[in-house]
């Protein structure tokens, strides 16, 4: 895991050492342990480190003996397979972020098919004159482009491209607006006009100053189903999951993992505790003293069950005050998911004892967990579309948001192939947009800001293949998602007792906002709140309280501080009224 970036400079031009500094320097975060550079002709590129695998001898950029160059951030799990298959290779590393530049060698552009990893990647090939990025198909790691007279430049954060004089910090209206509705952005576009993200699954080539897209891998198959009664598919279940769990264990530092208590968490435990000769650490985050159900008890339960060393974490809201400018600024590309408080923090305590994090991502949208899912399978006229409505509709808050849900009706479309159910085209919708845009990018930013790796499991090629074919009956039964992956928890570890009724994770940042009736006034006031904001609607949002509208005040409330920190350039040095006080 790491920080990477690059600058490709018109033909003839040298790239900018200042530029290059200024895009090391904003991502030195992602990797404390080392940097590298490497420049030839035009192009540069940039690594800075986070040692998870051959601490000493897999410092980038590595090189083969024909000149090209590979910076890598994130890891490639079957690198040790892929070292056996590549018959004549010559290795300079025992790094897994070597085998795609031997495999670019023998198999030109379509060399990241045979990658099983999380990974954003950038190869010079001289001799070609290009460069070439890559990135998996979840889009697990990041990747954002920008293009202007100067080159073009990539980074794993957009706040590099900014920090380095780049890109203007602006706001996209439409972007803005997703945000807002749906606490995410949607498709390619962020929130800066300017910066693109690289397309999850893409494999692009930069030559000649142009871009262009040679290949994009899906994450999903195109549809269908697979055969079997629960036996034989419990038995594939276990499979997958055992093989990926020891893949993503691969490591030359300690690892741990993020304990919720609920379904997929609890699966990743009990599979850690099997392949482990060690107790497996577990982190929990808790919320004492609110009225959110607090998962702590029965994660201790669990850990205690396997032997685990359980590290419980307790959030607050002096935690929540204090910390969410820390968070806001790490959110450089918004998603207004409020669980990105919990993580961050968990993050801070896991980094004294690991730099390694599994955490259960991808197992609602893989396995049909979602109570959404549900009102999708349901026939015409009784279907419901996902997120037909949006945060602020009804609340006579904002000025009109147009076009908030136009790149997401693409979305819908695009997952509605043939041969798919109606559950799968809902996944598929989750995979597109919801997963990439929200839920890794809160894992990726609130742990890289803490110099930790996190790894997803559930988001193993193999593992979502099996998963998205299964029928419909083996995901939502009875009511309950995950069906199939109950019954392998019920038998692995029947002490999650898997067919419970669950009740959902939630952060109590509604109570928390009310708690300071205060904050409406001071929220209203920001520039970026008052450019969208009808007159006087804002402070009676906060004055009033409801619990309805307590996602709305949530949402504000981190925009606000989103925008003042990434858009005004005020620094996230004190809590959220010293940082939305600062003019």
């Amino acid at each position: 895991m790491c920080g990477i970036a690059g600058l490709i400079a018109p033909a003839g031009q040298v790239p900018d050492t200042r530029v290059m500094d200024l895009l090391a320097d904003a991502l030195a975060h992602r990797g404390p342990d080392g940097r590298g550079r490497y420049v030839r002709d035009n192009v540069a590129l940039l690594q800075n480190r986070l040692s998870i695998i051959d601490l000493e001898g897999g410092r980038q950029p590595i090189l083969d003996f024909q000149g090209r160059a590979i910076i890598a951030n994130g890891e490639v799990y079957n690198y040790l397979e892929l070292r056996g298959q590549l018959d004549g290779a010559t290795f300079t590393t025992h790094s897994d972020c070597e085998p795609p530049l031997h495999l670019y060698a023998r198999d030109g552009l379509d060399f990241a098919q045979a990658l099983r990893g999380m990974y954003a990647l950038a190869i010079h090939d001289p001799l070609e004159n290009r460069v070439v990025l890559a990135r998996d198909p979840f889009g697990i790691k990041p990747l954002y482009l920008a293009q202007g007279e100067w080159g073009i430049a990539f980074a794993s954060e957009p706040q590099a491209l900014i920090k380095a004089g780049l890109v203007v910090a602006a706001v996209d209206p439409q972007a803005r607006a997703e945000v807002l509705q749906l606490q995410f952005t949607c498709s390619e576009a962020t929130i800066y006009p300017g910066i693109r993200r690289v397309p999850a699954g893409a494999t692009l080539v930069i030559e000649n100053g142009q871009i262009r897209q040679h290949a994009r891998r899906p994450a999903l198959v195109a549809g269908g189903t697979r055969s079997g009664d629960a036996e034989s598919l419990l038995d594939q279940l276990d499979r997958v999951l055992t093989e990926s769990v020891d893949m993503h264990q691969r490591s030359d530092v300690p690892y741990g993992m993020f304990l919720s208590g609920g379904i997929d968490s609890s699966v990743l435990l009990a599979l850690m505790a099997r392949l482990n000769p060690r107790p497996v650490l577990a982190f929990t985050a808790g919320f004492s003293g609110t009225g959110v159900h607090d998962e702590r008890d029965h994660a201790r339960a669990l850990a205690g069950s396997v032997g685990a060393d359980h590290v419980e974490v307790d959030f607050g809201e002096s935690d929540f005050w204090a910390l969410l400018p820390r968070v806001a600024a790490a959110m450089d590309d918004p998603a207004a998911d409020y669980a990105c408080l919990p993580t961050y923090k968990l993050a801070m305590r896991a980094s004294q004892q690991v730099k390694v994090i599994l955490s259960g991502e991808g197992g609602d949208e893989l396995f049909g967990g979602y109570g959404r899912y549900r009102g999708a399978m349901r026939p015409w006229p009784l279907s419901k579309p996902m997120r037909r409505n949006g945060t602020f509709d009804g609340l006579g808050v904002l000025r009109p948001l147009p076009g908030w849900r136009d790149r997401f009706a693409l979305a819908e479309k695009a997952a509605t192939l043939p041969g798919r159910s109606r559950l799968q085209a809902a996944q598929a919708i989750d995979c597109a947009d919801w997963l990439p845009n929200d839920l890794l990018i809160k894992a990726d930013r609130c742990l890289m800001a803490n110099a930790i790796e996190g790894r997803v499991p559930f988001l193993d090629p193999e593992v979502a293949e099996f998963a998205f074919t299964l029928p419909d009956r083996f995901k939502i039964r009875n009511g309950l998602g995950k069906h199939l992956l109950r019954l392998w928890l019920e038998r692995a570890m029947p002490a999650a007792r898997p067919f419970d009724k669950k009740r959902g994770f939630t952060v109590p940042v509604g109570e928390w906002i009310s708690a300071r009736p205060d904050i409406g006034a001071l929220v209203a006031t920001q520039p970026g709140i008052a450019e969208i904001a009808l007159p006087g609607q804002v402070e009676k949002l906060f004055a009033a309280a409801a619990p309805k509208t307590g996602f709305a005040r949530w949402s504000l409330l981190f925009y606000a501080l989103w925008h003042q920190i990434h858009i005004l350039g005020v620094p996230a040095d004190g809590d959220a009224f010293d940082t939305l006080s600062t003019r």
